[in-house]
């Protein structure tokens, strides 16, 4: 509790969330991991991110006992289940994470690009499937951004 009251009394701007995680579930059980989220609550935490839960009447029964928004942590291949939003939502949870989606969806694409270069020699007739990096610029609007920062004008196309 010491880090969250530590947290708590440094914090300098209103809008900075502190987000308590509590990994009890897993070695004390569900009431110990509860309790200790009301005391994370009581010394100040805005948020909660319990680990490694199984069910979803978990994240009913941490919403129901604490007054503060609860993060899910949807990762393949841990101890929750690829639980879907609409399934979170239905209990209670106010945000969910995905910490590693996106890069193991990345590690399959350069695991193909790197076959494709093994056995062809060259990635010739396959880079037109691969992202522009221009689109990205222009689906995230960072120009702007990027002429604020006083950065080159990229080339982009229409």
């Amino acid at each position: 509790m010491d880090r969250i009251r530590a947290a708590v009394d440094a914090r300098t701007d209103p809008d900075f969330v502190i987000m308590a995680r509590t990994d009890a579930l897993a070695v004390e059980g569900l009431e110990a991991a509860i309790d200790r989220a009301r005391a994370y609550v009581e010394a100040g935490a805005d948020m909660l991110f319990p680990e490694a839960i199984t069910e979803l009447s978990m994240y009913r029964q941490f919403a129901d006992a604490v007054p503060v928004p609860i993060l899910a942590n949807i990762t393949e291949f841990g101890a929750t289940p690829l639980f879907t939003t609409d399934e979170l939502r239905s209990a209670n949870v106010a945000m969910a994470l995905y910490p590693l989606s996106a890069f193991r969806a990345m590690n399959r694409a350069a695991e193909r690009v790197y076959n494709v270069l093994r056995q062809e020699g060259t990635q010739k007739k396959r880079y037109r499937h691969h992202a522009d990096p221009q689109r990205a610029v222009r689906k995230h609007q960072l120009l702007p951004v990027r002429r604020e920062a006083g950065c080159a004008e990229p080339e982009v196309d229409p």
